[in-house]
């Protein structure tokens, strides 16, 4: 299970990521050096040498982690999976 602890202002951190102990062999790792939000966890690990990522994001009602995501500029070309709960409502 990954998730991250936060000490500043009482935020904690909406997301939390599960990975089944059948992946363990994998040694999945979180990434804060590279997305560092309460709300985002950006996890890899290595699959016949490559790094992968996977990215799990929880959005607030003011949509603050897909903001965050906005405003960095990172190249992640080994995306395999993104989960969400981004929490955007249309009046469409």
């Amino acid at each position: 299970m990954f998730t991250k602890q936060l000490n500043n202002d009482n935020k904690h951190s909406k997301v939390l990521t599960y990975i089944n102990i059948k992946l363990i062999q994998l040694q999945f790792s979180l990434r804060k050096d590279l997305i560092n939000h309460r709300d985002i966890n950006l996890f890899f690990f290595f699959n016949c040498g490559i790094m992968c990522f996977v990215i799990n994001i929880y959005s607030d009602d003011y949509q603050s982690a897909l903001k965050h995501l906005k405003d960095i500029v990172i190249n992640l070309s080994n995306i395999l999976i993104m989960t969400e709960d981004f929490n955007i409502r249309d009046n469409d």
